[in-house]
């Protein structure tokens, strides 16, 4: 019962962020075509429910010369590519509102695992062995907020794993309200971390 609650919730939730932050997005969008040349939007390929492709949203926060579809940790001197405004967008976690459009089209939900890059072979597979993909990717989840970019692949999956077996309204809750801490005091955000939350 509660997945399609959860769904439901994902729908309202993210129709109303889109309309009440429509401001918000209109400035960050103006900030990051002003500060350097190419799109407001950058699109990836990602890993979703049961290991299907899908296209993830954020705003750009990298330079358009950086390496395509390669995770921040394996760049050499990722802080180069990152713009000025990029920079501030990706420690306050504001490039990723624009997935709440993944989360209306059932890509995403609110609360989930993040999203592996199509090519995160080692993260995919052990995800996959550990049954983690057998729900959506969320925007934020229990391993976001238990370490981000400082977790290494293991750690990381057991985390996931331990949030797909406790499955439930109060796990989705400890995980939403745990962000909003993590983001304000900007914790476990790393460039280049071994967890490999920010792909670019």
């Amino acid at each position: 019962m509660y997945p399609y609650i959860k769904r439901g919730a994902d729908v309202l939730f993210a129709l109303l962020a889109l309309i009440c932050l429509s401001p918000v997005y209109l400035a960050l969008a103006l900030a990051v075509k002003i500060s350097s040349p190419g799109p407001v939007l950058f699109r990836q390929k990602r890993v979703g429910r049961g290991g299907r492709l899908f296209t993830i949203y954020k705003f750009r926060t990298m330079r358009t010369d950086t390496p395509r579809d390669t995770a921040t940790h394996l760049l050499q001197d990722p802080a180069r590519y990152i713009t000025g405004v990029g920079a501030f967008l990706r420690r306050s976690s504001l490039d990723e509102l624009p997935q709440f459009f993944n989360v209306l089209k059932g890509d995403m939900s609110i609360v989930g695992p993040r999203p592996a890059l199509y090519n995160q072979d080692d993260l995919i597979a052990a995800r996959r062995e550990a049954g983690v993909d057998a729900v959506r990717p969320g925007i934020t989840g229990w391993a976001q907020i238990n370490g981000r970019d400082e977790l290494p692949i293991p750690v990381k999956v057991r985390y996931d794993r331990e949030y797909v077996e406790n499955l439930s309204l109060k796990m989705d809750a400890r995980c939403f309200f745990g962000t909003i801490i993590s983001v304000l005091r900007a914790e476990g955000v790393r460039e280049g971390g071994t967890g490999g939350k920010k792909g670019a």
